[in-house]
């Protein structure tokens, strides 16, 4: 399957040689020379990877960096001639993947952006499958098995035992659960976490007297519990 590479630059000069070498290479090209293109071409064409320059007619291209990084993790390379260190630390910051400074050579880009895309494939396949003991979660159709057993979840049951399952049966805090579960402003209201256990422990028939899925450490946590019954 080839990807997608979305290229947004304001020169047709570096389109036109930057087009050239992704069909080369077996990708395909999608062009945009605004930001506000760039974000209809980044819906439509859903690219794997997005080349930004961060000198565009409308606008600044950090602005389309912050709007692609609220809704998608998609390696994003920049394009920039600004090249001092604190620029480069921000744009990192701001979630930038890679950078690439003006002027630049054609073969470097290529490298980079096959690195990206290798590095995106290895954690997809990484990611995508989580297991541990008779659990186990597929994070791409967000599919929940307890045993041979299909479990429905919610949004948030599903994303809380993704934060188990990543743990292989260590304790996981309530107040790290709560954060990123609900957000700062809820991570003492150890409430929400009770109920949505409670839910759970009734989806997978688990005892919390006895449990043989998830164990609570009072006032302090969660963990799963393995085949014996030991965490």
């Amino acid at each position: 399957m080839k990807r997608k590479v979305l290229v947004v630059d304001d020169t047709e000069q570096i389109h036109t040689f930057i087009r050239i070498s992704l069909v080369t290479e077996g990708f395909d090209y999608i062009g945009a020379y605004t930001i506000s293109s760039a974000m209809t071409q980044f819906l439509a064409g859903k690219p794997d990877i997005v080349v930004l320059d961060l000198g565009l007619p409308d606008g600044d291209g950090l602005t389309l960096l912050q709007h692609i990084r609220q809704t998608s993790k998609v390696p994003i390379l920049i394009l920039t001639a600004r090249d001092q260190e604190e620029e480069k630390v921000r744009l990192l910051e701001a979630g930038a993947n890679d950078y690439l400074s003006k002027p630049f050579g054609v073969k470097e880009l290529m490298v980079r952006l096959k690195v990206l895309l290798r590095d995106l494939v290895g954690s997809s396949q990484s990611l995508d499958s989580l297991q541990y003991e008779q659990l186990r979660l597929s994070t791409s159709t967000r599919e929940c098995w307890l045993g041979e057993r299909k479990i429905s979840l919610t949004k948030k049951e599903f994303s809380f035992m993704v934060m188990m399952l990543e743990r292989k049966g260590e304790l996981v805090h309530q107040t790290e659960l709560l954060t990123r579960l609900w957000g700062e402003t809820h991570a003492h209201d150890t409430h929400y976490l009770r109920i949505l256990v409670r839910q759970l422990r009734k989806k997978f028939n688990d005892n919390a007297n006895q449990p043989s899925v998830i164990k609570t450490e009072t006032g302090v946590g969660y963990r799963l519990v393995n085949a014996q019954g030991k965490t």
